[in-house]
């Protein structure tokens, strides 16, 4: 695997960025600006990631495609077209979005999201991102999430059939798929099941740790990696089975410091894998 954090992390410049990225110990990166900055920007950051062996694993999207308000999702869509333009124009990865929902929050639960109409909703969305974008060089996914579609493989791959474009693919965020009790009990088997159904579409992968709180009802909480029961261990060896150069993106904590930390604390339990 190419381990990787999401923070850039404090930084001056491209140059600092990327050196302090690989002396970190990071041999996969977040692209750090967006499809808005100037083109030698772009470029600049493209080149200190190239200088120092650090692929480029995600351009990330993260606005709401299917917004019931019609201002923020023509924002979303033609974001999403421009990030995904973006990461083709870096080779990245993949550029990697949620699905979406009508709802007031953006990544929030609500019954819709599991509507015949909002699925309907959600291909022509991807398909129409794609199609404006017309990658050649990366892939566009979908991070799946607890509460939205895709909640597991089986929706992920029927996603993909629906859509119907060769470059649509899977982000792994294996952690958000766990929403249940048997998923979590069972996970290292849920885990199987994940790599063997969608292990030859994956592009990236998330890293982190989840744990089940005592008090009732019954409440899964993410957490940093360590601090909860994933089997760790056994989710890196099945994605090194796929592909030994994976990016594998830490993810959703809050300072430097807690990066820093993280990646040692993986490097140094994951050295025997």
């Amino acid at each position: 695997m190419r381990l990787g954090i999401s923070s850039a992390l404090e930084h001056g410049s491209a140059k600092e960025w990327a050196e302090k990225q690989k002396a970190l110990g990071c041999k996969a990166v977040v692209f750090p600006i967006d499809s808005k900055a100037d083109t030698s920007e772009i470029d600049a950051y493209a080149d200190a990631a190239h200088a120092c062996d650090l692929m480029i694993a995600e351009v990330g999207i993260w606005k709401n495609p299917l917004s019931s308000e019609a201002s923020e999702k023509k924002e979303a869509m033609e974001y999403s077209v421009a990030q995904l333009k973006l990461a083709d124009y870096l080779k990245a990865r993949c550029c990697v979005n949620i699905t979406g929902t009508t709802g007031s929050r953006w990544d929030g639960a609500y019954p819709q999201n599991f509507s015949e109409d909002l699925w309907k909703q959600s291909v022509r969305m991807i398909q129409e991102v794609i199609d404006r974008a017309d990658p050649k060089n990366t892939a566009f996914t979908i991070e799946p999430m607890p509460w939205m579609i895709p909640t597991g493989p089986d929706e992920y791959l029927q996603l993909i059939k629906e859509v119907n474009r060769e470059c649509f693919a899977v982000h792994m965020d294996f952690f958000n798929m766990i929403n249940c009790p048997q998923r979590y009990l069972f996970h290292e088997q849920f885990m199987d099941e994940c790599f063997q159904k969608l292990g030859s579409y994956i592009k990236s992968c998330h890293l982190k740790d989840v744990k089940l709180l005592p008090e009732f009802t019954f409440q899964l909480k993410e957490c940093a990696c360590g601090e909860g029961e994933i089997n760790l261990e056994h989710y890196i060896r099945r994605i090194n089975e796929i592909d030994p150069e994976m990016p594998v993106i830490i993810e959703h904590l809050q300072e430097d410091r807690e990066y820093i930390d993280s990646v040692r604390y993986v490097k140094e339990r994951l050295s025997l894998v």
